[in-house]
């Protein structure tokens, strides 16, 4: 945490003009851990009343005690988990939400250069792949550029977010120099990157999940009116519960063997 901390610090001091909101997403829950709930723009901008003893930045001081302090009441709120993977969509869904206010409460005529990186340790869900794509393509029509930083496996979705917003895809070959690659591939802005030298593009993933079992397949069965995906036939639509008339496939002819014509002598 120390590391995301000198990285998001990082984007404040770069441009006076940068804000930065972060959230956990958790498996029961997503949750702003800065800006926190209820706290007005003033409250943002505002500054410790004691200056820190190490002698930081009162912003950056009060930004990583608002971020601490609220992590732990997640986790105190959830310690009780059941499955492993997080509320990634609904946190991409904030993140948008956030955003779009942040852009209603911009001048006239001026227009946010807003990105979003997700640093994920957590495993894929299928089961939010609709509301997952559904963020994404969001994503791209609002122009919004969406990052990953990934510290575990590999995430079929990300990769595919990433792809469809024009972002940047990369798995951490080793967690003790997250710092470095956040400050070299996420730090500098869209626009400048075409000027570095980053990691090579992967191979994306975009196998799609079926909405009966939930589950990435490759090969599968759509519906022709609503585009539901299915990993096995049904003649019923379980989405739109459109009924299909299929044809009986034509019986196979028996060939008749060709008799050779016999010459007797």
């Amino acid at each position: 945490m120390d590391q995301v901390m000198v990285f998001v610090n990082s984007h404040q001091m770069a441009s006076a003009h940068n804000q930065v909101a972060v959230i956990g997403s958790h498996a029961n829950e997503s949750r702003f851990l800065y800006p926190r709930k209820g706290a007005s723009d003033k409250d943002q901008t505002e500054v410790l009343p004691c200056k820190p003893s190490d002698g930081k930045y009162e912003q950056f001081a009060k930004v990583q005690m608002d971020v601490t302090e609220e992590l732990k009441d997640l986790l105190a709120c959830n310690s009780v988990v059941s499955h492993t993977d997080t509320l990634l969509s609904g946190s991409l869904a904030m993140a948008l939400c956030y955003i779009h206010r942040k852009d209603r409460e911009a001048g006239v005529g001026e227009r946010l250069q807003s990105r979003i990186l997700v640093i994920k340790a957590a495993e894929d869900s299928a089961s939010q792949y609709m509301n997952f794509m559904n963020v994404t393509f969001t994503a791209q029509k609002q122009n919004i550029v969406i990052d990953a930083c990934i510290l575990s496996k590999d995430s079929g979705l990300l990769q595919q977010a990433c792809d469809i917003t024009g972002g940047i895809y990369l798995k951490i070959p080793d967690i003790a120099g997250l710092l470095q690659y956040l400050l070299w591939v996420f730090l500098p802005p869209p626009s400048l990157r075409k000027n570095l030298v980053l990691p090579p593009p992967i191979q994306v993933d975009y196998r799609a999940a079926c909405f009966c079992h939930r589950m990435l397949i490759s090969v599968g069965y759509v519906c022709s009116v609503c585009l539901s995906i299915f990993c096995s036939f049904s003649p019923i639509c379980s989405t739109c519960h459109t009924a299909f008339k299929i044809k009986a496939a034509p019986l196979k002819m028996k060939k008749k063997k060709k008799l050779k014509n016999a010459i007797a002598i």
